[in-house]
């Protein structure tokens, strides 16, 4: 979920610099001030006054603190639709949050101002603001969830935790945008707060290795994993052009999604130049729809087309008689007629979160 062109609220201005630290959860201690992290799938080994890949995890003393707990960079109002989760309460409001910081180093990321914040800049911006302050608000703004979003929420685990251990208290559900690189340990200690996830299946393994510095199959994992927990899944894929749009890779993309579930829904994006990758053009609208008639012919039962205002491609089908279900224009939604979670005109159930 983008940044860019969120709904914005009147927030008090930013804080920043807040001297927080938190001892970081999941990892252990080898020895000689060593410390192992065991948050994502990099399981750095992190020596005294360093820190891990993501550059907001550093070993101080022999003990691992988080240099992001308590330091929001980003909070916003969006659609449920813009994570993008499409089969997750449709028409309702998300609080998305954001810390500084990423595991991952990808040359076209969407939001490198604040997500490479502490590698392009070495710094560490925040606005204090407590977790239990996070829930309040979400509840008098009438959100249905918080959303960890804009940079990988991995990353500000402790934080996300703590929030959405609250969040659960007082009914609101608990969403992550990520890029999947979670280990099995941080999947099993959130999965009882979280409801909902959308996870980028970026493209295969050289692509992961050449483009975002990480692997494929650890990602697949996590997908999984997640599905098998009971966590509401919906996956994205940015197709690029000339690094991840063949039809082998689209192929294959398409049969590790039905492998795990043929209802989880795959939202195809249009790519625009961004970051470090702005020698390649906008993805055409063609190569999304060849996306899009690959996954279903591949035996995919949602699949979606994004950044592509107009296109076909936005609305639930009903997986049984094709009627729609809920129609869609952008981010809006135009028209919701499942019933029970149902569809009126055949009584199939359309699978998802409704109510």
């Amino acid at each position: 979920s983008r940044i860019r062109g969120h709904i914005v609220h009147d927030f008090p201005p930013l804080c920043y610099n807040v001297p927080i630290m938190q001892e970081a959860l999941l990892y252990q201690k080898l020895g000689d001030s060593v410390v192992l992290c065991n948050l994502c799938h990099h399981r750095c080994k992190i020596k005294p006054s360093q820190v891990g890949i993501c550059g907001v995890r550093e070993n101080i003393e022999g003990v691992l603190y988080t240099r992001v707990y308590r330091k929001l960079i980003a909070r916003s109002i969006d659609p449920i639709e813009k994570k993008p989760l499409f089969h997750f309460l449709p028409g309702s409001l998300s609080y998305s949050i954001a810390t500084v910081g990423c595991n991952f180093r990808c040359r076209h990321c969407q939001n490198a101002d604040i997500a490479q914040m502490p590698h392009d800049q070495k710094k560490i911006f925040g606005e204090d603001i407590a977790p239990q302050e996070i829930v309040r608000e979400a509840g008098e703004m009438h959100c249905a969830t918080i959303a960890y979003t804009y940079t990988e929420p991995t990353i500000f685990f402790e934080y996300a935790y703590e929030t959405a251990r609250l969040a659960r208290k007082q009914g609101i559900r608990n969403v992550f945008v990520s890029n999947g690189y979670m280990t099995e340990e941080a999947i099993d200690l959130i999965a009882p707060y979280l409801d909902a996830v959308n996870i980028d299946l970026k493209g295969l393994e050289p692509f992961y290795h050449k483009i975002c510095g990480a692997h494929f199959q650890p990602v697949v994992n996590s997908i999984r994993r997640m599905h098998e927990r009971g966590i509401w899944v919906e996956v994205t894929t940015l197709v690029i052009p000339g690094l991840n749009d063949s039809e082998e890779e689209l192929n294959h993309l398409a049969d590790v999604i039905a492998s795990i579930d043929i209802a989880i829904p795959w939202h195809l994006s249009a790519f625009h130049p961004a970051y470090r990758l702005q020698d390649r053009p906008v993805t055409p609208a063609a190569t999304i729809r060849k996306a899009r008639s690959i996954g279903m012919a591949r035996g995919l039962q949602n699949v979606y087309v994004g950044n592509l205002p107009g296109e076909d491609g936005e609305d639930t089908g009903c997986p049984q008689c094709r009627k729609p279900v809920i129609r869609r224009s952008g981010y809006r939604i135009m028209g919701n007629v499942i019933e029970n979670g149902l569809c009126p005109s055949c009584g199939t159930a359309v699978a998802g979160v409704w109510e």
